[in-house]
C-alpha cells in the first residue's frame, strides 16, 4: 500500500510540474501573455472566466488547494492504476500509455468537451492546444506512477 502512495505522490507531483510547464508556461503566460488568453480568437467568455469574473479561479489566486489536491488525485490514480494494470502487458512503457490514455480519454478530453468547448465556446484549435497539453500531463503521471509501482514488481 505504502508503494501505491508514493507512487501517486510521484503521479501527482509529476502531472503539477508538467502543469505548470505547458498551461502556466506557454498557455496562460507567466504573466497573463499566453496564446490562451491572448489569442485573437479565443472566446471572451474564457478569458473573462480566468481573468475578470469574480471570483477567479483558486489556482490563479491561491494555487496550494489545488496543487495538493491534483497530488490527492495521483493518489486515486495509482491505486486505480494497481488494480488494473495487471490485465495489461508487461513493462513501465506499455502500462503506462495505457493508463495515460485512460486518464487522458475519461478525465482531460471529456473536460475539454465539456467545459471549454460547450460552456465556453472556445474554438477548435485552441481546444486542440490543451488537449495536446493534457496529453503530455497525462503520460508525465502515467509514466510517474508505472515506474514506482512496476519498478518494485520488477518491470523493465
Amino acid at each position: 500500500m505504502w508503494r501505491t502512495i508514493v507512487a501517486g505522490i510521484a503521479g501527482g507531483v509529476a502531472m503539477n510540474l508538467a502543469m505548470l510547464l505547458t498551461f502556466r508556461g506557454v498557455g496562460f503566460g507567466w504573466n497573463g501573455d499566453g496564446i490562451l488568453l491572448t489569442s485573437s480568437i479565443q472566446s471572451q467568455k474564457l478569458i473573462a472566466v480566468w481573468t475578470q469574473l469574480a471570483p477567479l479561479p483558486l489556482v490563479v489566486v491561491s494555487p496550494a488547494p489545488i496543487i495538493i489536491g491534483i497530488v490527492l488525485f495521483g493518489i486515486v490514480h495509482a491505486f486505480i492504476y494497481r488494480s488494473i494494470s495487471v490485465a495489461w502487458p508487461a513493462g513501465i512503457l506499455p502500462r503506462a500509455m495505457r493508463f495515460a490514455g485512460l486518464v487522458f480519454v475519461m478525465a482531460f478530453a471529456f473536460w475539454e468537451f465539456f467545459t471549454p468547448f460547450n460552456q465556453f465556446g472556445e474554438p477548435l484549435p485552441l481546444i486542440a492546444l490543451e488537449l495536446l497539453f493534457w496529453a503530455i500531463i497525462a503520460i508525465c503521471e502515467a509514466f510517474a506512477i508505472a515506474a514506482v509501482v512496476e519498478l518494485k514488481a520488477g518491470g523493465d
